[in-house]
Formats: structure tokens, sequence, C-alpha cells
């Protein structure tokens, strides 16, 4: 065990957050032993446990995280277009899943019904939601709900499309970003006053890598 640096318990719980972030994104969640991480961390497994009681509150801490951060860099700046806002946003959201892969199936798997990660989860798709509410162009009381539940259905479709395609990819990463950016402009459209979209789809959609 490497010898242990003194930190104080907010770093020290960042240290450990850190090394399990990597960990989970590496190897599939049960393979993933908290001895494995007090060792890579250089702490004992008894300050491991005293800062996270089980792999599980160790998980959804960093998975609370990664939420967090994945709110924080997704932009929906009105200076841009609903569709480069939606592009960036699945950027953001897609070069994670891709990067922490075993995390991500993990939530979305191993853990599925949970009620931690899925408070996690929901909380997220609720943020995201608000803000693009908060953007569109809405005529009146009765568009916002009904455009609501729409984000709200499309949100989860989202995710399911995404983690299935991190099992079995049967499209590149560009043409599965784009089919989600069609589908939810395809559902919103009949919904709102004017064409939030009008230059979608581009020509020779569908080519990308």
């Amino acid at each position: 065990m490497p010898s242990r640096q003194r930190l104080t318990p907010a770093d020290r719980r960042a240290q450990l957050l850190a090394v399990g972030a990597r960990l989970f994104a590496a190897h599939p969640y049960a393979d993933v032993l908290m001895e494995e991480i007090a060792e890579e961390a250089g702490v004992s497994r008894a300050l491991l446990y005293r800062h996270f009681p089980s792999k599980h509150a160790l998980f959804a801490a960093v998975y609370q995280q990664a939420a967090d951060q994945l709110l924080a860099e997704t932009r929906l700046d009105p200076a841009d277009s609903l569709v480069e806002q939606l592009i960036q946003g699945m950027d953001v959201h897609l070069d994670y899943f891709v990067t922490n892969r075993n995390a991500v199936l993990a939530a979305n798997r191993v853990l599925a019904g949970d009620p931690v990660i899925q408070t996690i989860m929901t909380s997220e798709l609720d943020a995201l939601r608000a803000r693009l509410l908060a953007v569109l162009p809405l005529a009146d009381d009765s568009a916002r709900e009904a455009v609501s539940g729409v984000l709200k259905s499309w949100l989860v479709f989202v995710q399911v499309l995404c983690v299935d395609w991190l099992t079995h990819a049967t499209c590149t990463r560009t043409q599965l970003r784009d089919v989600c950016i069609g589908a939810v402009l395809g559902a919103l459209r009949p919904l709102l006053a004017e064409d939030p979209a009008p230059g979608w789809p581009p020509q020779g959609a569908g080519a990308g890598a």
C-alpha cells in the first residue's frame, strides 16, 4: 500500500470519489472491490468505510457527482439555436457514457430499480427537462404541459437507447445522436407555435462517423 497522505476530510472524500470513479469506469460493478479502492487510494479499509459504508454508497456518490457535472457542462444558451443546444447536450452526455461505459451500465442494468440510483437519474432528467422548457417557444400553459410530457418521455427514450447502444452499437455515435435529436424535434413540432428547427434534418444526414 502506498504511504498515506494526510488530507482534510473533504480532500480525502474527493480523492476516494476520484479513485472510485476511475475503477467503476474501468471494470464491471461486480469486479470492483472496496479493498482495491482502499489500496489504490493508499488508505486503510477502515478509513474508506468511514467515508463510504458500502460499495453501493460509494457508487451512488460517484454517480451523483457525475450527474452534477453533466448538468454543469450541459449549456442551454439562448444565443444558440435549439439544434445547437441539443447537439451540445447530447455530446456532453455521450462523452461521459462512452468514457464511463461500465459505470453507466451498472447504474442502468446492475442497479436498475435501486431507489437511490433512480432518484439521482430522475433528478438529472427533471433538471434537463426544466432547462429545455425554458428555451422552447411555448404559446401558453396548456402547450407547456403537453411539451413537458413529451420531453419527459423523450429523455427516458434517450437514456434507454444510449444504454442499449453501449451494449450493442448498431449505428455510429453521430447517427445515435441525430436519431435522438430528430425524435424530439418531430415530437415537438405539432405542439409549438413555430418550427423549433426549420433546418433539420440537415442535408446528407446519417453519414456521420
